[in-house]
């Protein structure tokens, strides 16, 4: 009898998750088994904590919570939408008065002797909360539009003056790819991002950025209402984008300026701003085709790249693990992603469909600028890779994200059903 009663327990706690996407759940961990013995190979020789066993914990906990959150609705998170988003601003605004410094950026607030980064979390509230306004009117009109970027808006200021560059960007890249799929005018997102365009051309190439100005005009004559007005406004603005990019390049930290400058020629500064990406190129080069084999690498086992657990740990990758350890690495992002892509296309409302594509959106970013940043096709930003570099914050927000993902899933065909 009590047997029986057990089995019922256990198949009725199954139930729950009998939708989920495994295969979705084990990329992620399995990149978060294989980011924890990467840290640990980078801290063989430093004589510091073991980062790489507290990955792993941490990378449980954030299953155990992914598993929990995807057993949830995800649409009771209409219900909360305004409140996550309240909530995570007022901790943004506190950090910008009692938070901790660190690396450069004040984006920390210490609670209990743990370190809180509420930048990695107002990620999830920004998709939470463009998911439900983009549910209930698209991004077809110009006022559908208007309204995303007054909700972007404060908390993206926040998170730039802390200055945390790389979040910051996040955001837009989240922005952009929910935008799209909420059937936005694709001259619209080009129109969007062209200021940033016209002030990097303007101090690299000024035909270009002229050329730039007047293609913008030409977009938004065939995209936006009122002709010439709205032609003469894009023009100008990308014209006057030059100036203002001088002024929002004087509210970045010097070490930022480095970062987003010496990517293209770290050999200006090979001991100061270039010093990271040089010796991350040399350890990626010195892997070659099979790797040095874990804890062998010179670069990293030496110590060469300062913080490589952190940002850099695709540096240690290659090194260790040679081309073909990379180039799996990056197989898994595409496969984790290309299901991602698939769940959102066959999401039973809008909804759930969006909440994902701002989880696709947030990684395809955060991987690509990562990956980039480490080889020299992209500046360096502060951006984590996600499950693979160590962060606790960033961790614990992929793996609410992967259990929101989850639960659109294991809801997807189920007209009625219950939390148990």
């Amino acid at each position: 009898m009590f047997v029986n009663d057990m089995q019922k327990q256990w198949r009725l706690i199954a139930a729950g998750w009998q939708g989920l996407d495994w295969v979705l759940l084990a990329l992620p961990v399995a990149l978060t088994s294989f980011g924890a013995i990467v840290i640990n190979s980078t801290q063989i020789n430093t004589h510091t904590v073991a980062y790489g066993l507290n990955h792993a914990i941490l990378g449980l906990i954030g299953l155990v919570l992914a598993l929990w959150i995807s057993r949830i609705r995800y649409e009771n998170l209409l219900n909360w939408q305004w409140i996550i988003y309240a909530a995570v601003n007022l901790l943004l605004v506190a950090v910008m008065f009692v938070g901790t410094v660190g690396g450069g950026a004040q984006s920390w607030l210490s609670v209990g002797g743990f370190y809180v980064q509420p930048s990695e979390f107002a990620k999830l509230s920004i998709i939470i909360m463009l998911a439900a306004m983009l549910s209930r009117r698209d991004a077809s009109s110009l006022w559908g539009v208007a309204r995303i970027l007054a909700v972007i808006v404060p908390p993206w200021i926040l998170v730039f003056l802390q200055p945390d560059l790389g979040t910051s960007l996040v955001f837009g890249a989240i922005t952009l790819g929910m935008l799209y799929w909420a059937n936005c005018n694709p001259g619209w997102l080009v129109l969007f991002v062209s200021p940033l365009v016209a002030a990097i051309l303007f101090h690299l190439v000024l035909p270009g950025w002229l050329g730039w100005s007047l293609a913008m005009g030409l977009i938004a004559w065939f995209t936006l209402p009122w002709r010439w007005f709205s032609t003469a406004t894009a023009t100008a603005i990308n014209l006057v984008s030059g100036k203002l990019g001088d002024i929002v390049w004087g509210l970045l930290q010097d070490y930022q300026k480095d970062r987003l400058v010496l990517f293209l020629d770290p050999d200006k500064d090979p001991l100061g701003g270039g010093y990271h990406l040089i010796q991350s190129r040399i350890a990626i080069g010195a892997g070659k085709l099979w790797g040095q084999g874990l804890g062998q690498g010179s670069q990293t086992q030496l110590n060469f790249i300062p913080e490589q657990h952190t940002d850099f740990i695709f540096s240690a990758v290659g090194e260790e693990w040679g081309f073909v350890g990379a180039m799996v690495v990056i197989a898994v992002y595409w496969l984790l992603c290309f299901r991602l892509v698939i769940i959102a296309q066959n999401a039973k409302d809008d909804f759930g469909s969006l909440l994902v594509i701002g989880v696709l959106s947030m990684i395809v970013f955060q991987v690509t600028i990562n990956i980039g940043m480490t080889i020299g096709l992209a500046p360096i930003t502060g951006i984590p890779l996600p499950w693979l570099s160590y962060g606790r914050a960033a961790l614990l927000t992929n793996f609410i994200a992967l259990g929101m993902v989850e639960s659109v899933v294991n809801f997807r065909h189920r007209l009625k059903f219950t939390d148990s």
